[in-house]
Formats: C-alpha cells, sequence, structure tokens
C-alpha cells in the first residue's frame, strides 16, 4: 500500500491494488482542487459530494454519494468540495 497527500494535506489516500486493477482510496477536505490524469481515471463517490468541472465543459456538475465519473488520459478537471468527501478511483 502507499499513502498519498496532495494539497498540503487537505487530499489524502491509500493507493492499492488487487483483481480489479490499481485503486485509490480517498478523502478530500473542503476546498478547491485541481487534477491532472496520466490515464484513464474512473471516480466513485462515497460519501459526501463533488461538484465537478470535467475536460470542455463550461461548468460544474453534481456527484453525489453513489454516483461516479469518468476522465481520460492527460486532461485536467476541477473539484469544488463543499464537505469532507470520500471516493474511489480505479486506474486504467
Amino acid at each position: 500500500m502507499q499513502v498519498n497527500e496532495y494539497f498540503d494535506g487537505n487530499v489524502k489516500s491509500i493507493g492499492f491494488e488487487n483483481s480489479e486493477g490499481r485503486v485509490t482510496a480517498g478523502v478530500m477536505a473542503p476546498g478547491e482542487y485541481e487534477f491532472g490524469t496520466n490515464e484513464h481515471e474512473r471516480m466513485k463517490v462515497v460519501s459526501g459530494e463533488l461538484k465537478v468541472r470535467l475536460p470542455g465543459s463550461e461548468s460544474f456538475e453534481s456527484f453525489p454519494a453513489g454516483t461516479e465519473f469518468n476522465v481520460e488520459a492527460n486532461e485536467k478537471f476541477q473539484l469544488q468540495v463543499e464537505q469532507a468527501t470520500a471516493y474511489l478511483c480505479f486506474y486504467g
């Protein structure tokens, strides 16, 4: 397992591999963030809510617990987090 920390500790995750491939499980504190991708990512919101501006979009879209979104490789996306939010990210 690998522990990751971003944005001065406001985003933390634990990375691991299993039969589903590479995954990170993490939590984001309230704030605004921008992430870049190196490969396809599928983000599943487990608890809380993420407001996401996907590549090519002019506006933010809400993803509450139980929903997910995809970002292709070599893209950037912005997040607005209003409450602590847990997520799973699947790579590839």
